[in-house]
């Protein structure tokens, strides 16, 4: 009988970690089924009026350590501003080239944009979410360093992402701006989980005070590290202090870049509640912010059509404001 109690709560952290896996590689789906007219501006096709694609540039020796590097054709011009853009898939799925759209977009408004993928995590090994933010940290310079050989000399960046690309993205703002090749400007993302506390993980069952719950909790979360939490320390400081790698809003302070960000208060995939942490510390940071929260929307914003456009309006003005194309 003990056994098999043992081995239903196994089944039980198996379960939520499964859950979680699955149901956040979904990334965010398509916004639109049919574009309306103000969306259309965001999804621009590439063309030689635009400016080139250069496609699968190595950044380091795994399989997934590329990037593509997109010009504007104005050339000539002292410097630029760059972009980069991080694809969505739960940390398990995604590629840099379903984000084609978003990058040809800002070649289009004159920045060098660039689309970096990074190591998915897979059954066969220990990828996480902190190796992942490893491995955009070490691109950084060699995207900088590619768009110099092609004459495009770059003054400042700006990050974003979409769902995991938006955690890697923030971690990279909040976490590693000190230590980029030139200076961070802003930070844009939608949907992507900023905290790891399991009271705000309610979705996959992992708030239930209940042994099952903590073990899940402690399971999930080592994975998203990609080191072992040992149960006992849930829900103490000390565990602040062990998740804190992956934790973005842990380290914001009063000079973390300015920010746009969205979430759907209907989300399943991305824990809704984890994203008042985020918005508690730009604001008491004293942070330039807008935060855009969609009443009727889950984890693709899919019902706030209004409140979309406004936070894709924002994302420009702030673009404009801190990067602006000279």
């Amino acid at each position: 009988m003990r056994s098999e109690k043992k081995k239903g709560k196994g089944m039980f952290v198996f379960i939520c970690i499964l859950a979680f896996i699955v149901s956040f590689g979904i990334g965010v789906v398509s916004k639109f089924a049919i574009k309306p007219s103000w969306a259309k501006e965001y999804s621009v096709q590439m063309t030689d009026e635009i400016g080139k694609v250069y496609k699968d540039i190595a950044y380091g020796d795994g399989d997934a350590n590329k990037f593509d590097l997109y010009v504007p054709t104005n050339g000539g011009k002292e410097s630029y501003g760059l972009v980069v853009y991080l694809h969505a898939g739960g940390f398990t799925s995604g590629d840099k080239s379903g984000d084609a759209e978003m990058l040809a977009w800002l070649c289009s408004k004159g920045y060098v944009a660039a689309g970096i993928n990074y190591t998915l995590r897979t059954d066969d090994n220990d990828k996480s979410v902190y190796s992942q933010s490893k491995e955009i940290k070490e691109a950084m310079p060699k995207v900088v360093a590619a768009a110099e050989r092609l004459g495009y000399h770059i003054d400042s960046m700006a990050i974003s992402g979409g769902s995991a690309g938006g955690t890697l993205a923030m971690l990279y703002a909040y976490r590693n701006a000190a230590d980029s090749p030139v200076p961070v400007k802003m930070m844009f993302e939608a949907v992507g989980p900023s905290s790891f506390y399991r009271s705000d993980w309610g979705v996959y069952g992992l708030d239930r005070d209940t042994d099952e719950s903590r073990k899940a909790a402690a399971g999930l979360f080592s994975v998203m590290l990609g080191t072992e939490i040992d149960v006992s320390i849930l829900d103490t400081p000390e565990y602040d202090e062990i998740i804190k790698p992956i934790s973005a809003f842990m380290w914001i302070d009063e000079n973390s870049v300015p920010s746009v960000i969205a979430y759907g208060a209907h989300d399943r995939v991305c824990p809704f509640k984890s994203a008042a942490h985020l918005v508690n510390a730009l604001k008491e940071s004293g942070v330039d912010y807008q935060y855009f929260e969609m009443p009727h929307s889950g984890h693709g914003l899919q019902n706030d059509d209004k409140i979309y456009e406004q936070y894709m309006n924002a994302v420009e003005e702030y673009l404009d404001r801190y990067m602006p194309v000279g």
